[in-house]
């Protein structure tokens, strides 16, 4: 039987709406046999999720979603099979969440200043519980407290590229974020690659940037992905000699678009990220 890859989703943990054993529940049951807790700039849901996947015999890997900075645009890079309690790893989240609470204090305040939104950080650190708030925490208050009519125009008016909301300077440079994922034991792949806004040249530099920093894989295949587009990244393994990885990049129920372990096919004759990692390890995950 034909294994469901998975390898990009969030929890509560950072930005999602379910909790990690809960994730890892709804995981099971739309057949996944792969699968990573990607949350943005934390591993705190891991242990639990590997827990709860054990009991499912779901094939667990450990998995984070990394923000850095590359040409004066955000770029995401998933780690996935590295070593949870690596003293590089628990320094970069620990980093990286000092960012975000940073960069949640300055959109707080931009808010504020510009817009006159008052309450907007306190209630979305409410929301985000124990984490740092995130972007998507910002526009569940800002609907809440009536400023938006949701979460779409949030991002539209408020928090999207280019918008108040959208601070991008904190975040460490590709190289750095790279070298913490290969520096304790993991993997390196560019997060969803076409949803940047650049041409096709701007991505090939991004490629090549990131594979001189020790980068080895793309996520050909994520959700909402436009027809030809998967051919195309896997174009790009092949030309860069890069390993395919696969992932929904769920964060909640409802999005049928968005569904774990769905449409996550990789066409054949492309080196595989999972294998590469089983290759590694015989104890997926670290």
């Amino acid at each position: 039987m034909k294994p469901t890859i998975d390898f990009h989703s969030h929890s509560t943990c950072s930005d999602g709406s379910l909790d990690p054993e809960s994730l890892v529940t709804r995981a099971f049951q739309k057949g996944v046999t792969h699968f990573a807790l990607t949350d943005h700039d934390t591993v705190s849901g891991v242990a639990q999720a590997a827990s709860v996947a054990r009991r499912y015999d779901i094939k667990f890997y450990s998995g984070i979603e990394l923000s850095c900075v590359w040409e004066g645009m955000t770029v995401h890079i998933v780690g996935l099979g590295f070593d949870l309690f690596s003293d590089v790893m628990v320094n970069a989240c620990e980093s990286q969440q000092k960012v975000r609470i940073e960069r949640a204090e300055i959109i707080g305040e931009r808010l504020h200043r510009k817009y006159k939104m008052s309450g907007v950080l306190e209630l979305a650190c409410e929301k985000s519980g124990n984490h740092a708030p995130g972007r998507p925490h910002f526009a569940a208050s800002m609907v809440e407290l009536g400023y938006v009519s949701d979460h779409s125009q949030a991002f539209r008016k408020y928090l999207g590229s280019g918008k108040p909301g959208d601070v991008r300077s904190l975040w460490p440079d590709l190289q750095t974020v790279v070298r913490w994922v290969v520096e304790a034991g993991g993997v390196a792949v560019i997060a969803h690659p076409r949803k940047y806004k650049i041409t096709m040249s701007k991505l090939r530099r991004l490629v090549v940037d990131f594979t001189d920093a020790g980068g080895r894989g793309i996520e050909v295949v994520t959700s909402g992905q436009k027809q030809g587009e998967t051919g195309l990244l896997s174009d790009l393994c092949r030309q860069y000699e890069l390993l395919a990885s696969q992932g929904s990049d769920f964060h909640h129920p409802g999005a049928n678009w968005c569904e774990l372990g769905q449409n996550l096919s990789i066409p054949s004759g492309v080196p595989l990220v999972v294998d590469h990692i089983r290759s590694m390890t015989s104890e997926p995950g670290g």
